[in-house]
């Protein structure tokens, strides 16, 4: 009988420890181990057939080649800006979101695309090969080079690889594929990391391309493998609300390209739609001459996005509530207590609600004053006015500091017709002033409400 060994890895940061216990002592994550059993023969099997393969040789860094092409189009405009400029050969790549956003559909799509010829292979674990083919025919898929298998088995997937010979392989889903050596159930911590690895040993052997797709479960990880983050190059998250039609691709980890850049989807009835301009989307429907919106612009990478940012503020009760949608929870509450300190409004004991139209998160703190002015309105319920829009960094102090790429920002405002921008007075660059757009440069909090408002300080 074969020995086994146990050990308990962390499924939100992929620690191991030989000893079981509540919290992991890596991440401080409670109830987060989970036990994995290890055939102590079938590892030293695998050690054994691995040596008998010639050894490895060192080369140089001057003598590889990179005069290959090493990346390919995948026919989506807003799935090539994420990746960095397309799909790159012998890479491995990991679609995570929730389910139903639209993963499989954005997969499925890429491979309607020509691909420049390419031999396709998609491993469907969830669905039947009729179900899938049910589902291209809806999104109008047609491509001679598409193979589908159904097939949960990691080897026999490995040997159809080998037979076929395909140059980028899908894989529907990495929690329904298992390896029969492994007792655990399919979706487990071992089950996961294992098939993983063997995909991109397989990967790097034969210069595939791999697109293996994740559930993402409640806390928005990937379920269960934390691990598998490292193993991948590149991390893909798919976002959005489902009940709303806007769908936004982010890169969480890209070894050949920027983390930075975002990709955003519409979803339709044939499929999913690029958006190539997603601030007149993300704008239209906005309501005019209503108090507690106002508009911001933050960079997403290479590009500028104006978003709508509303604020509601009523009177509350003893426990005033604060709730924010696409804006961090702690930096709403900084803004409320800078706006009531240092902008005298008391809002404390007001309940306040704030949300980003579309679905969109604004992390970057150039969209401060935007969310800021936005609240003053509503508490003072006076509009700011439809063509108006605020760029700037909020300080504890009440202070408006300068953002990066100032005149970027200045030229999308005016582009899509807003006549008036709040912007900080004190800017790193010189101002290079669009036409038709007219500048409110302020100092801080006050100067920014009385210029927009009329509040007097």
């Amino acid at each position: 009988m074969a020995k086994q060994k146990t050990i308990y890895c962390c499924s939100e940061c992929g620690n191991e420890t030989a000893n079981w216990g509540g919290k992991c002592p890596a991440c401080g994550a409670w109830n987060s181990l989970e036990e994995i059993k290890l055939d102590t023969r079938t590892a030293k099997k695998a050690i054994g057939a691995k040596r008998d393969h010639s050894q490895p040789k060192a080369r140089r860094i001057s003598e590889l080649d990179t005069a290959e092409e090493m990346r390919f189009s995948t026919g989506i405009s807003e799935f090539d800006r994420v990746l960095g400029g397309g799909s790159v050969l012998g890479s491995l790549n990991l679609v995570g979101g929730a389910p139903g956003i639209g993963k499989s559909t954005l997969l499925l799509q890429m491979c309607g695309q020509p691909l420049a010829g390419r031999k396709i292979l998609y491993v469907t674990g969830e669905e039947s090969e009729r179900q899938l083919k049910l589902r291209a025919l809806r999104l109008g898929v047609e491509n001679d080079g598409l193979y589908v298998l159904a097939e949960t088995d990691i080897d026999n997937i490995l040997n159809c690889i080998d037979t076929l010979k395909p140059e980028v392989v899908i894989i529907d889903s990495i929690q329904t594929v298992s390896d029969a050596e492994i007792s655990s159930a399919p979706g487990s911590i071992s089950q996961v990391r294992e098939c993983t690895m063997r995909i991109m040993r397989v990967t790097k052997e034969k210069g595939l391309t791999v697109f293996v797709i994740g559930h993402v479960n409640k806390e928005g990880s990937i379920a269960g493998p934390k691990v598998l983050e490292h193993m991948v190059d590149c991390v893909l998250y798919f976002e959005g609300e489902r009940n709303t039609s806007f769908r936004i691709l982010r890169a969480a980890k890209n070894r050949f390209g920027s983390t930075n850049e975002i990709g955003v989807f519409e979803m339709e009835e044939a499929g999913l739609r690029c958006v190539e301009n997603p601030s007149e989307l993300l704008l239209s429907g906005r309501p005019e001459n209503s108090p507690g919106t106002c508009v911001a612009c933050v960079i997403e990478g290479t590009r500028p996005i104006l978003a709508e940012v509303q604020a509601l503020v009523s009177p509350g009760g003893y426990n005033a509530s604060r709730r924010s949608n696409g804006i961090d929870y702690n930096r709403a509450a900084m803004l409320l207590a800078v706006l009531e300190k240092r902008g005298g409004m008391p809002i404390g004991n007001c309940d306040t609600y704030i949300n980003v139209i579309g679905g969109l998160s604004l992390d970057e703190p150039a969209a401060d004053l935007a969310t800021l002015l936005a609240v003053a309105s509503s508490f003072l319920d006076r509009p700011l006015g439809a063509d108006l829009a605020a760029i700037g960094e909020i300080g504890l102090s009440g202070e408006i500091r300068s953002v990066s790429v100032l005149n970027q920002r200045l030229s999308e405002i005016a582009r899509l017709g807003f006549h008036r921008c709040v912007i900080p007075a004190h800017v790193r660059d010189e101002i290079i002033c669009p036409k038709d757009l007219h500048l409110i440069p302020v100092k801080n909090i006050g100067e920014a409400i009385a210029a927009v408002l009329g509040k007097k300080k």
